[in-house]
């Protein structure tokens, strides 16, 4: 460039190992385009080369994650502020504009030019400590989750192939006592020469609960089958570590269950945020962190809608009223309300009370469900705003304006 411009928009395809940048100016023409590598002197380097093209300079990332963590803390360390340009947008962006070859330095050039031609984007914020803190125990909490739901989901498929009848007799997602009970004993035969007596007391040893029941429940499964199945050998000792893995992964689980509660209750409104039926320190460290920063949401409305709850309009032709959920919105945030939602009607109350009104209405169960989402969602917004806990009967004054 011979002269400084007076804005350019910087899209930036952001990656684990580095990311590429591409600067666009007012025309849409390409005036810096680099390789970046994801260390501190090298983003440092490229900014200090992109600030210096123009006076005012926005910035346009495609992934808000771990990927550009350094990214975006050096970017709102020099007072820039990035928008968040989703990964779908790039995908179809990309077909408005001349080549079919995908590489890192055309999707930095195209999310730039998104940022260049939509104003709509949203601004991403720098998170504050003990968000940026939660944020990594639940993402670590949720992968947990799911090796939990594989390997149980494996041993049961294992455990079919030698015992049908025991993998019948007990919900393995649930009962701690049956997991015990499969590190010890994992065929017919091996039940059956415990016997009654020695089972209970092996069981009993290991703090199982209900021993009685468990064992009964084991040894009448073990009667059932008398046929020795191809692989048992093999497969016995493969259902016992399964069940020692998933039984190890339930005591890190509450371990950092226990992190989060501890870390989620320094957050100056957790007592407000846990006062909501349905809303333990798990899902309540989840909305910090897919809420963020509250002074962003105008009002209870802009919640709803950044949890995806406010149905938009699909008109075409002469077919109105058409709603449906939106495209853009927060799935952590959804979940978080749909799910508090549904352990909320489990006792009665408010809650229970709206919920069997809408099925009252005609409404099916997730229909109810969402509908009782939004109006928590409201209700969660104004109890932040005014500072106080959730109460069965609030202030007619305070809450006047939620029941419309």
């Amino acid at each position: 460039m011979s002269e400084q411009q007076a804005q350019v928009w910087v899209g930036i395809d952001a990656g684990k190992g580095h990311h590429w940048a591409a600067v666009v100016d007012k025309v849409g023409s390409t005036v810096w385009s680099k390789k970046i590598d994801n260390d501190e002197t090298a983003i440092l380097t490229a900014l200090g080369e992109i600030l210096a093209l123009a006076d005012e300079v926005h910035w346009a990332v495609d992934i808000s994650g771990t990927s550009s963590a350094l990214l975006l803390a050096l970017l709102a360390a020099h007072g820039q502020r990035a928008v968040y340009v989703p990964g779908r947008t790039v995908n179809r962006m990309s077909g408005a504009y001349r080549g079919e070859a995908k590489t890192d330095a055309r999707d930095a050039y195209v999310i730039a030019e998104s940022a260049r031609q939509r104003r709509d984007f949203t601004v991403i914020e720098a998170p504050a400590q003990l968000a940026a803190d939660l944020a990594l125990l639940t993402a670590h909490r949720s992968d947990l989750v799911a090796d939990r739901v594989r390997m149980v989901n494996r041993l049961r498929d294992v455990l079919t192939g030698i015992f049908p009848a025991l993998e019948r007799a007990f919900d393995y997602s649930a009962h701690k006592g049956a997991l015990v009970l499969l590190t010890g004993h994992q065929t017919p035969a091996a039940l059956r020469r415990r016997g009654r007596a020695r089972l209970t007391a092996w069981l009993a040893n290991r703090s199982v609960r209900g021993v009685d029941a468990v064992a009964a429940t084991a040894l009448e499964a073990a009667e059932a089958q008398r046929t020795v199945l191809p692989g048992e050998d093999v497969a016995a000792a493969m259902v016992a570590d399964l069940a020692a893995q998933i039984l190890a992964l339930d005591d890190r689980l509450k371990r950092i269950d226990k992190q989060i509660r501890g870390t989620f209750r320094t957050h100056p409104q957790a007592e407000i945020i846990e006062s909501m039926p349905g809303v333990g320190p798990i899902l309540g460290a989840e909305f910090v962190v897919g809420a963020g920063d509250l002074a962003a949401y105008a009002d209870a409305g802009h919640l709803a809608s950044a949890a995806g709850l406010v149905p938009v309009p699909r008109d075409s032709g002469r077919r109105t009223g058409n709603l449906h959920r939106p495209k853009r919105y927060s799935r952590r945030l959804r979940r978080v309300f749909y799910l508090s939602a549904q352990t909320s009607i489990i006792k009665d109350g408010p809650n229970r009370d709206f919920y069997l009104k809408k099925r009252g209405e005609g409404c099916k169960h997730v229909q109810a469900i969402i509908a009782l989402a939004r109006r928590r969602a409201s209700v969660l917004w104004a109890l932040l705003r005014d500072n106080r806990v959730f109460t069965p009967d609030p202030p007619a004054a305070q809450t006047a304006g939620l029941r419309h």
